[in-house]
């Protein structure tokens, strides 16, 4: 690592902690030459394998998955900060099952699994999506779905 101001490669740390809604190491840094300081961020590099509906493969990426949270989620109940923690917890999820690979459709059931339980709308926007409803009555066919999973559970 270079210092970001004047170059030089010896740098000392002098102060290191974890974030945990982001599972980093935030560590300050010191040039020994310039003596300016500045702040970098260590993150976990998931080495997990999204293999997509058209049979390609690509890295998955925790920051594309917070997007499409967000896209779902804008202007629910659901806060920034709660669709950080639960893409978090989604990749936790996936790296604790210890698998290098995993398809769409199985990290779209998860990320539904986890919306239907914070905040209908959102649910019914990412399954719009996800699941790529060619009219209104394949959308009130998966409504009427959760309606009945829901009255099952309230009755247990």
């Amino acid at each position: 690592m270079r210092c970001p101001f004047c170059s030089h490669e010896e740098l000392k740390v002098t102060d290191s902690r974890n974030v945990a809604e982001s599972n980093a190491v935030r560590r300050r840094r010191e040039c020994l030459k310039c003596l300016r300081r500045f702040t970098t961020f260590e993150t976990v590099d998931l080495t997990i394998q999204v293999q997509k509906r058209d049979g390609r493969y690509e890295d998955f990426n925790q920051e594309k998955l917070i997007r499409g949270l967000d896209a779902a989620c804008r202007h629910t109940r659901i806060s920034h900060d709660q669709v950080r923690a639960l893409a978090y917890k989604i990749c936790s999820d996936l790296s604790e099952r210890q698998i290098k690979e995993v398809k769409t459709s199985e990290l779209g059931e998860i990320v539904m699994r986890h919306l239907q339980g914070l905040d209908t709308i959102a649910y019914i926007r990412f399954a719009c999506v996800y699941r790529r409803f060619k009219d209104v009555g394949e959308l009130m066919d998966a409504l009427g779905n959760m309606t009945a999973k829901d009255e099952e559970e309230q009755k247990v």
